[in-house]
């Protein structure tokens, strides 16, 4: 393998998890400044990616023996919630990032993980080329990886919702291992691509009402040359009991859990300005007392869903030191009802951020409508019925939840 890592950045080293919460929330104010801008006119934050590689939150899940310090799931959910809370868009850029380095870690060679630790740790970024278009099911990958002769492979196909892809040093695609026509059951890889590999095209076709410079675009792989070293299984992941989907899926619950509280907070900024109704009898609208139910109200439920998702982080991190099959469960089933509460909060504080506000708060030129487009836009990723369903399952009859990578 190259052994080279990009040399132009300067790169913070996090030395524990304490620093690393100050690090996000400092970037947490700072990406907070130019969020509604950004969302407004469209402008990828090209900057602001390169302030988080710099800052080395991306290598918190780096094992202690390849040079990281392996933070615990608690820590990582609180970096995601600080920066989706002033960017949601920025909040989901490196989702996948972590999510393929916990794949390295479970399924990679001992060299394949000094390699790719290594870009890390130097500053680099992954981003996900994973998701297609129907008219297939969402758990078959047309995309192929075909060995050749020579022991290497070559990959074809196309991806959409290629979260971060513009940003990223190496794109990871999930890919089906087979020169036929692929189904469910065939077997799956992740390819380690630089992205201006040969053959590779992203594209900037990302038109979402929501999360709008996320640049989740279309990722092209034409005849692309792959090394061996640069192929980690991904099917035998789920062989087993793991946390793997467990870990992915508190990362988006610390997302929009992320934007309920950003939005909570422009909600408060917003009843700060606004006039009082005049039934009220009071000089402040924030001492109507009807309006003081309606925080107090929305409240609860914003403080639940971060109290829910710092459970189930701790569930996964439980599990990651005891892993067995009902820890798995347990903490798969945790996170399910994270993820619920933290989609009905985001939405529930995007909504009444406007009732907190007044018609004033409805202005085209505050944005405020950013934080219901982004909570709608990214609630959609994982239907929470499905997570009610196995979470009931599990409460009647102790069935445990399937094993892949949504829950």
């Amino acid at each position: 393998m190259r052994s080279d890592v990009d040399p132009v950045r300067e790169r913070q080293m996090i030395a524990s998890p304490e620093e690393a919460l100050a690090v996000a929330a400092q970037l947490s104010a700072e990406f907070d400044a130019e969020a509604s801008t950004r969302d407004a006119e469209r402008q990828l934050p090209h900057q602001q990616v390169k302030a988080l590689k710099e800052s080395g939150l991306l290598a918190l899940s780096v094992p202690v023996e390849y040079g990281g310090i392996d933070a615990p799931a608690t820590v990582l959910a609180e970096v995601f919630r600080l920066i989706a809370h002033a960017d949601p868009s920025l909040g989901q850029i490196p989702h996948s990032h972590f999510v393929f380095l916990e794949a390295l870690r479970l399924q990679g060679s001992p060299s394949q993980k000094a390699y790719f630790y290594g870009q890390v740790l130097g500053g680099a970024m992954l981003a996900n080329a994973q998701s297609e278009r129907g008219p297939h099911p969402i758990d078959v990958d047309t995309t192929t990886l075909v060995r050749q002769p020579t022991g290497d492979y070559l990959l074809n196909g196309r991806k959409f919702y290629s979260t971060g892809a513009l940003f990223a040093d190496w794109l990871v695609v999930r890919a089906s291992l087979t020169d036929g026509v692929p189904t469910a059951q065939t077997p799956k890889a992740v390819v380690f691509v630089r992205r201006d590999t040969e053959g590779v095209d992203v594209v900037d076709d990302w038109d979402g009402m929501g999360q709008r410079t996320t640049a989740s675009g279309t990722v092209t792989l034409d005849n692309v040359a792959v090394p061996a070293e640069h192929v980690v299984p991904f099917s035998p992941i789920f062989a087993g009991p793991t946390v793997y989907g467990a870990r992915a899926q508190l990362l988006h619950s610390a997302i929009d859990v992320g934007i309920a509280t950003g939005a909570l907070a422009a909600g408060v900024r917003q009843a700060e300005r606004a006039r009082p109704h005049f039934e009220a009898g009071v000089a402040t609208a924030v001492e109507d007392p009807t309006l003081i139910t309606v925080a107090g109200e929305l409240a609860v439920t914003v403080r639940g869903a971060q109290a829910l998702l710092e459970s189930a982080a701790r569930a996964v991190d439980r599990a990651q030191a005891d892993l067995t099959d009902e820890m798995a469960a347990e903490a798969s089933i945790a996170v399910a009802a994270a993820k619920v509460a933290a989609v009905r909060a985001s939405l529930e504080a995007s909504n009444v951020l406007f009732e907190l506000g007044g018609t004033r708060s409805a202005s085209a030129s505050g944005n405020l409508s950013r934080y219901w487009r982004d909570a709608r836009t990214h609630t959609l990723h994982d239907p929470t019925r499905w997570k009610i369903q196995h979470i009931g399952r599990y409460t009647l009859t102790g069935a445990r939840p399937p094993r892949h990578g949504q829950i």
